[in-house]
C-alpha cells in the first residue's frame, strides 16, 4: 500500500485499498503540505521506515492519514518525542509536524535546542498566521497589523513583538549538515521538493532538517478564496520570504 493516504476521491482508487477526505476546514493548506509529505515519503520509498508525530491543534488530524507509525504529542512536545524515537532507533526516518502555535510558542525552547544539538530529525512547520483549532488567537508568526481574535485591533509589534522568523532563527544556530528552508502552498511542487530535500537530508545523516510551509486559514482570517490568496501570496511573502536558508555541503 502507499503512503500517501490523502488523494482526492476522483484520483485511481488503485493507487490504494480506499480514499478518504481531508478533515481540515475549506480552503484550509494543512491537506496541500500533507499531500506533498506523502507524495516525498512514496518517491523516496521510506514508508516501512517512517515515524511521524503530530502536535496538538489543527496538525493532530493528520494523526491517520498515512500507513506509517504515528504518534500525537501534547502540545509543543513533538519535538523532544521525535527526537528520543530517533536517538533510540538510529535507522527510522523521525518526521515531527505541527503548527505555528506548537512550533514557535509553546515548543519553541524545543526547536531551538533541537536545532542547536543538529538532532537529524526532519520538522516540518505549516505557518497559518494564527491559532487555527481554538479559535483564530494571536500566535507567534501574526503579522504586524493583523486582526485575531486576541488582537482585534491589528497586532501591536510595541506590546508584542515582531513575528517570528523560525527558519531564519534555525539557519543561525543549527550546526553544520542543517538544512534549512520555506515554501508556499500556492507553489505545491517547491513544497514537495522542499520537504523531499529535509527528508533525503536525514537519509544521508546529515544533521537537522527543518521546512516551514506559508498556509492559510480562511476560516479565521475571515476572507474569500481570493482574499486569502491574496493575503497569502503578498502580505506573508512581504515578512517571511521564501526560499532555502540552509543547503548541506556535497560531499566528496
Amino acid at each position: 500500500m502507499r503512503v500517501n493516504e490523502i488523494l482526492e476521491p476522483s484520483m485511481p482508487k488503485s493507487w490504494n485499498e480506499e480514499t478518504k477526505p481531508h478533515k481540515f476546514c475549506p480552503g484550509c493548506g494543512h491537506g496541500l503540505v500533507l499531500r506533498a509529505l506523502g507524495q516525498a515519503m512514496d518517491e523516496l520509498g521510506i514508508q516501512d521506515k517512517v515515524v511521524f508525530g503530530c502536535d496538538i491543534g489543527c496538525s493532530l488530524l493528520s494523526w491517520d492519514f498515512f500507513k506509517v507509525d504515528t504518534v500525537q504529542t501534547h502540545h509543543g512536545r513533538t519535538n523532544p518525542v521525535i527526537t528520543g524515537m530517533k536517538r533510540a532507533n538510529n535507522d527510522i526516518i523521525a518526521i515531527g509536524y505541527m503548527g505555528d502555535g506548537g512550533g514557535y510558542a509553546i515548543g519553541s525552547q524545543h526547536l531551538f535546542n533541537a536545532a542547536v544539538r543538529g538532532e537529524k530529525i526532519t520538522v516540518i512547520v505549516c505557518n497559518n498566521c494564527n491559532y487555527g483549532m481554538t479559535g483564530g488567537q494571536m500566535s507567534p508568526t501574526t503579522l504586524p497589523g493583523m486582526k485575531t481574535e486576541t488582537s482585534p485591533y491589528g497586532r501591536d509589534v510595541e506590546s508584542t513583538g515582531y513575528p517570528t522568523k523560525g527558519p531564519e532563527m534555525v539557519a543561525a544556530v543549527a550546526p553544520e549538515g542543517a538544512y534549512v528552508a520555506r515554501g508556499i502552498i500556492s507553489k505545491p511542487r517547491q513544497v514537495k521538493e522542499y520537504i523531499k530535500k529535509a527528508l533525503q537530508n536525514q537519509i544521508d545523516g546529515n544533521g537537522f532538517s527543518f521546512v516551514e510551509i506559508l498556509s492559510t486559514c480562511p476560516t479565521n482570517w475571515r476572507t474569500n478564496a481570493k482574499q486569502t490568496w491574496d493575503f497569502l501570496e503578498n502580505d506573508m511573502t512581504k515578512y517571511f520570504q521564501t526560499g532555502e536558508l540552509r543547503v548541506p555541503e556535497k560531499k566528496d
